[in-house]
């Protein structure tokens, strides 16, 4: 007897829907031949791939064409640690300077490791480009998973497209700070030097307009290249970093800072707050750069074995940005000039300085500075790509006002081109913030962290109160240690959410208000009225299957990606 039920009729209607989605499978299969990739042993694989996608409830649209090594590169591109570790400094050098910094990432690093770790139980469970949405809404009670998994979707959508904001509008900002090494005024004891840029709200505006239209373009017209891309960003990464590093360190015009400076110096006499809440706000840096942990979800469907490579890519690669933001920034806080100086930048760019102060060069600190400027554009490029997709699969739920439009996949580009425009736009217009206050990138950077540690938090927490038994066949379950992980990341996200409200010093005044809570209570208030006005009548979430049916499909990937099929 069929069920009635809206999880009933979405069921059916997959099951009606099974032969063309297997006619769908062999087309995608050719796309991805006539592509490049080349046949082998990872076709059974990706068929087994299909297959559990298609017992959750979805057509494999999209074309599998990522291996293990790529997946990780992309999840190291969306935090480009460098990039962003350079782009957000300010707050911390506010906050209290070397010690904040080395000790913020360390510690933020160590509890990020936790998010991954739970959301990597899960995605093993349930790798779908909804990711967190669709995994709050399968770990739910039936009596509250609609609300739940809206509130999630919604939170992980704007956060998804805010951080690619911030990504794009910090480097239009770096940017301008890096041509700002070379300058038309000296400085003197008494005032700072003036750069041969003035870097205007509307110079800013259309750079950062520039670079998001770029970004959309590479993500749209190179996807069959962004893998290779990736894998270019990981050695041009490492090369400008290993440069960076070595020149600081070698020239050191203006001499070196001792190792009790670097890793004990702590002055929060900049931010105005007390010393334990200025270092905890601080943590914005490292939150921001570690904030794209659970990014690398949207891009389940392209991947070749989800279940797997997805859950050790997120682990792995926080320990990999753990490392290589410990590599960067030491030897910078080695030739750190005076502190207050840097806090208190017009540009809110410390690392240019920096650098220039020890290279003592215009020419050579820019050349340093590049591959950071490069690095960035990578960087957006990823966000773009992961935020398209996300935004794709929300919409593929119906749970996106205009969902026929933002939903439809661009068969002759492979990418949701629709909602790459949309999130595109929707970036355009959150810019023009900027016009109104220079803290815009504040609130940019903030909402998008708030968001995406919200949506992180939510199958977390559900798969908590649950007893974790959803989780327990997943071929990345943890066990005790899955637990421990699921309660630091639960409390981190009780505290981040306040905590990067909060403006960097004090007292506030109009440029130095964090707008992050204005901005997250705007989206929150649409989402909220969007629910009530339609979705409460019209939303029944993603398909949905019996775990029965699931847990067997996932056995046939466990078996394929161990070559036993």
């Amino acid at each position: 007897m069929a069920d009635p039920s809206p999880s009933g009729m979405q069921s059916d209607a997959y099951a009606a829907d099974h032969g063309h989605s297997l006619q769908h499978r062999n087309v995608n299969k050719e796309r991805k031949l006539s592509i490049g990739a080349k046949p082998s042993h990872d076709d059974g694989e990706v068929v087994a791939a299909d297959d559990l996608l298609e017992a959750m409830g979805y057509k494999s649209e999209l074309v599998r064409n990522r291996s293990t090594l790529q997946v990780a590169f992309m999840s190291f591109v969306l935090a480009s640690i460098p990039y962003g570790l350079s782009t957000t400094m300010v707050y911390p050098m506010i906050g209290g300077g070397p010690a904040n910094i080395i000790w913020g990432w360390f510690g933020v690093s160590l509890i990020i490791l936790c998010v991954a770790a739970s959301l990597g139980e899960i995605t093993s469970v349930y790798p779908t480009s909804g990711g967190v949405y669709y995994q709050t809404w399968m770990l739910s009670a039936p009596s509250y998973r609609k609300i739940v998994s809206w509130i999630c979707g919604w939170s992980f959508v704007v956060g998804n497209i805010t951080i690619t904001l911030a990504v794009n509008f910090g480097t239009a900002l770096f940017l301008t700070a890096c041509i700002n090494v070379f300058e038309s005024v000296p400085a003197t004891e008494t005032e700072p030097a003036v750069g041969i840029f003035e870097g205007s709200a509307w110079q800013v505006y259309l750079i950062f307009l520039a670079i998001t239209i770029v970004c959309n373009l590479v993500s749209a017209y190179g996807n069959k290249w962004l893998p290779w891309l990736d894998t270019f960003a990981i050695f041009w990464t490492f090369a400008g970093v290993i440069c960076i590093v070595i020149c600081v360190l070698a020239i050191a015009k203006e001499g070196r800072n001792s190792a009790k400076f670097v890793f004990t110096e702590f002055d929060p006499s900049n931010s105005g707050w007390i010393p334990g809440w200025s270092f905890m706000v601080g943590l914005l840096q490292a939150a921001y750069a570690t904030s794209s942990t659970g990014m690398i979800i949207s891009m389940c469907e392209e991947v070749q074995q989800p279940a797997t490579q997805v859950p050790k890519a997120m682990v792995g690669t926080i320990l990999l940005n753990m490392c290589a933001g410990l590599f960067f920034m030491i030897p910078l806080m080695f030739v750190m000039p005076d502190q207050a100086t840097l806090a208190a930048l017009a540009s809110g760019q410390p690392v240019p300085p920096i650098i220039k102060s020890a290279i003592g060069s215009s020419g050579g600190t820019i050349a340093l500075l590049i591959p950071l400027l490069v690095l960035g554009l990578f960087c957006g490029i990823g966000c773009t790509t992961a935020a398209s997709r996300c935004t794709w699969a929300f919409a593929r739920d119906g749970a996106i006002p205009g969902s026929q439009w933002w939903k439809t996949v661009n068969v002759g580009l492979d990418v949701p081109l629709n909602a790459m425009m949309l999130s595109m736009g929707v970036q355009i217009i959150l810019g023009l913030i900027y016009f109104g206050s220079a803290a815009a990138f504040n609130a940019f950077s903030g909402v998008g962290v708030i968001c995406l540690t919200l949506s992180y938090a939510c199958p977390i927490a559900v798969s908590l109160l649950g007893g974790r038994k959803k989780i327990e066949h997943g071929n990345f379950y943890l066990g005790t240690l899955g637990l421990f992980c699921n309660v630091v990341a639960l409390s981190w996200s009780l505290l981040a959410i306040p905590l990067f409200c909060m403006p960097s010093a004090i007292p506030v005044t109009a440029d130095l208000m964090n707008y992050a809570s204005v901005v997250f209570f705007a989206f929150f208030v649409i989402a909220t009225a969007w629910y009530y006005v339609w979705g409460r009548k019209n939303y029944q979430g993603p398909p949905t299957q019996d775990d029965e049916i699931l847990q067997a499909r996932r056995s046939s990937v466990v078996s394929a990606e161990h070559g036993k099929v």
